[in-house]
């Protein structure tokens, strides 16, 4: 009877075309020439204030990697120690800040990336991490926006949960912050994740040390510059640049360390699971990490080969295939798969690689030279295997960027490391099944990898869907039905894997809010009794 259930009623932000002769295209296409004539420096951010350390590091555009966008100050002990010191300086007074207060900071910066912020995070995602505009457009404009407006109504039905309250009792549930500070550890592949990580604990009132990508410095400079005009206090979030692995050892060693964000590999995600393990905190640490996949389009014999196709190229090689949730190994029944090679063959032939910066290309490049180096590995490694044709794709070029054209093989074996291995790059890899081993298929998909982030399932029979839905229950986070596997709208899909891919707590979801928190529960009773004898105690009566 006394549970208060605020709300706000929020929209997914609509995602521009940038068609040509569109207002959009000459906004974006100015800030991208502004941006790219302009090395700028980026300073850590500590306790609200920049630092700069002189120890400097390149921040370059993949797909042109003599360009040098900006320098940053890399963090060494001291700053690293600084950070820690400061947000835990910002604890007392935001893990009290109410929700309000805390709402209005990321609601004011959700309208500045729809609005005056939107050019600048999109060139600055396309520039740093070769994103064309339609992919920076749905991340860093799109998802960026959305991550900030749902978390709040999510936090919202979150305080809405209230206990029961009886007759002269009133129960209620206090949500609190976690007690210490979050360590924020970002990837490079989404600004908007990027983003998300350190202001999903910061919205429920911790205070949060945040280390992106050594490759998204640039865009993590503008996205922390946007949460300091929308008002967010000094400390609540520090920005540090810097060793990975000397970071993270110091991070992890500190006994308030009350929780961790993570997208990245899950070699990495392991290594800091064993640290944590053999540490003592003063409250066991939260870990929420979202890793790796080896996502997998299976085709049913009455898929649609257009649509089918359609998913496979798009889910495979936008972005360069470096999405967690890229198409990777695809099962395809043998009536399907002439005429879906020859479309995908002809499809990837259009493909067109280059600058971001020409709209008229659907791929930039691989994220940095290891990256590309792996790709060109893995392509030479198919053309000598035995049980791989290299069906389609050109060679690996990185004398500009590091580029790698789109690469289709087919294998002979549902084992083999191209079925199983996350490559994270444009390379997707088919195995050919017999029409009536459909359900035989199911099993090899669900045991063929470690991985248990997304899939997709094509089919026009329902009843092959229904079926595969259920026993493919446990090998993905995310499903799509007649859709590619990646793509997950913020408030629609909410996204994680398990198994090898993390620990499942669907970002863009109350329920990865909810790991945030710590619950009180308060009783108040406005009758309390005066005599501790209860009525069973009395005497019978004569």
């Amino acid at each position: 009877m006394f549970a208060i259930s605020p709300s706000i009623d929020v929209r997914n932000e609509p995602v521009r075309g940038y068609a040509p002769g569109s207002p959009e295209r000459d906004s974006l296409r100015a800030a991208l020439a502004a941006m790219a004539g302009d090395r700028i420096e980026l300073p850590l951010v500590i306790g609200g204030k920049p630092v700069t350390t002189g120890r400097l590091e390149a921040a370059i555009s993949p797909h042109d990697h003599a360009h040098v966008l900006a320098d940053a100050h890399l963090a060494g002990a001291d700053e690293v120690g600084q950070a820690i010191a400061a947000a835990k300086a910002a604890w007392h007074d935001w893990s009290r800040t109410p929700w309000e207060a805390r709402a209005r900071i990321f609601l004011k910066a959700a309208d500045l990336v729809s609005g005056p912020w939107r050019d600048r995070l999109n060139a600055a995602t396309m520039l740093g991490q070769s994103k064309t505009a339609p992919q920076a457009e749905i991340d860093s404009a799109a998802e960026l926006a959305d991550y900030f407006r749902f978390n709040v109504s999510f936090m919202l039905r979150i305080y809405g949960e209230q206990p029961l309250s009886s007759e002269g009792v009133w129960n209620r549930l206090d949500y609190r912050p976690l007690e210490g500070f979050i360590y924020a550890i970002t990837p490079f592949n989404f600004t908007a994740i990027a983003g998300n990580l350190p202001a999903a604990p910061a919205l429920m009132g911790n205070v949060v040390v945040w280390k992106p990508s050594a490759t998204a410095k640039y865009s993590a400079h503008f996205v922390m510059a946007l949460l300091r005009e929308a008002g967010l206090p000094d400390g609540v979030i520090n920005l540090i640049y810097g060793d990975a692995a000397a970071t993270s050892a110091q991070i992890l060693a500190d006994p308030e360390l009350a929780g961790i964000h993570f997208t990245g590999s899950t070699g990495v995600f392991d290594a800091i699971l064993r640290d944590v393990a053999g540490r003592k905190y003063r409250n066991y640490p939260r870990i929420v990490g979202e890793t790796g996949g080896k996502n997998f389009t299976l085709a049913h014999p009455s898929a649609d080969i257009a649509a089918l196709a359609t998913a496979i190229i798009r889910g495979g090689y936008e972005y360069q295939g470096q999405k967690c949730s890229a198409t990777s190994r695809v099962y395809a029944p043998r009536s399907l798969w002439p005429a879906l090679r020859d479309r995908l063959v002809a499809d990837i032939e259009t493909i067109r690689v280059g600058d971001v910066a020409d709209f008229t290309n659907f791929m930039g490049a691989v994220i940095d030279e290891k990256s590309w180096h792996k790709q060109a590995a893995a392509r030479e490694a198919a053309e000598r295997s035995a049980s791989e044709t290299l069906i389609a794709g050109g060679v690996p070029d990185m004398r500009v960027g590091y580029f790698v054209p789109p690469t289709l093989i087919e294998t002979s074996d549902p084992a083999s490391r191209f079925m199983t291995e996350e490559f994270f790059g444009p390379i997707v890899t088919a195995f050919v099944y017999e029409d009536d081993a459909f359900e035989a298929m199911l099993d090899t998909i669900d045991k063929g990898s470690a991985y248990g982030l997304t899939g997709s399932i094509f089919a026009r029979d329902a009843g092959a869907i229904a079926t595969a839905l259920d026993r493919l229950r446990h090998t993905a986070g995310n499903v799509y039905v007649n859709d590619k596997s990646a793509g997950a709208v913020v408030g629609q899909q909410p996204f994680g894997g398990a198994r090898a891919s993390g620990t499942n707590d669907k970002a863009g979801s109350m329920w990865n809010l909810a790991r945030w928190i710590s619950p009180r529960t308060i009783k108040e009773n406005f009758a309390p009794p005066t005599d501790y004898r209860y009525p069973a105690m009395r005497a019978d009566r004569g």
